[in-house]
């Protein structure tokens, strides 16, 4: 019995282009071009069997998942605490191009399994509290296919504990918005099946 992860990271806002890290910030909600983006992946798995749908609780998240949802009127949006974004701490709201600067952002990059972000978690904490949560939820819907709307670098994390990489090699790995990550969870272990897909709205944009 083979239990599938839809791993989505949400669509676009405006905090992306800004430059600025939104982290946890209430209130970021998607722009037109990310309302496009979910309508786009809400199509692409509108013919899916899902048993359920997961949303981290930040408004962007929960947006993307009812693009979702509204192909799948029999489910309900269930929001999971254990998938919400990093806690960056100090780092919320602030500008990417001044935080580069600092120490902790090269430690970020290259060894991130070291990092831990001032009065916010560490990113080996966040990995841990993903892959438990994700877990739990596919012990609740052995052999189903369920869909997890998180963030960019909670997804690449999950993605690397998978694929058996050490954590100082997620940066490697790209999450887009509104992309669509599959991983398959069988009893002979885990088997990444599809990682970054936006081939539902890439070919609407060129």
């Amino acid at each position: 019995m083979t239990t599938r992860l839809f791993l989505i990271r949400h669509a676009q806002n405006d905090w992306v282009r800004t430059g600025r890290l939104a982290g946890r910030t209430p209130g970021v909600h998607l722009n037109e071009e990310g309302r496009q983006q979910a309508e786009a992946l809400g199509r692409r798995l509108a013919a899916a069997e899902l048993q359920a749908v997961y949303s981290s609780p930040l408004e962007r998240a929960i947006e993307t998942a009812q693009a979702i949802l509204k192909h799948h009127p029999h489910l309900e949006l269930q929001i999971e605490e254990g998938i919400r974004e990093v806690d960056f701490g100090k780092w919320t709201g602030r500008r990417l191009r001044q935080l580069a600067r600092t120490r902790l952002w090269q430690t970020v990059q290259r060894t991130p399994s070291r990092a831990r972000f001032p009065g916010g978690e560490s990113i080996r904490e966040m990995q841990m509290r993903v892959v438990e949560a994700l877990e739990r939820i596919a012990g609740q819907h052995p052999g189903g296919r369920i869909v997890i709307v998180s963030h960019s670098d909670v997804i690449k994390s999950v993605v690397a504990h998978y694929a058996g990489m050490h954590l100082d090699m997620f940066q490697r790995l790209i999450i887009s918005p509104a992309s669509l990550s599959i991983i398959a969870l069988h009893r002979t272990g885990p088997r990444i099946v599809r990682v970054n897909d936006i081939s539902h709205y890439e070919c609407q944009t060129g």
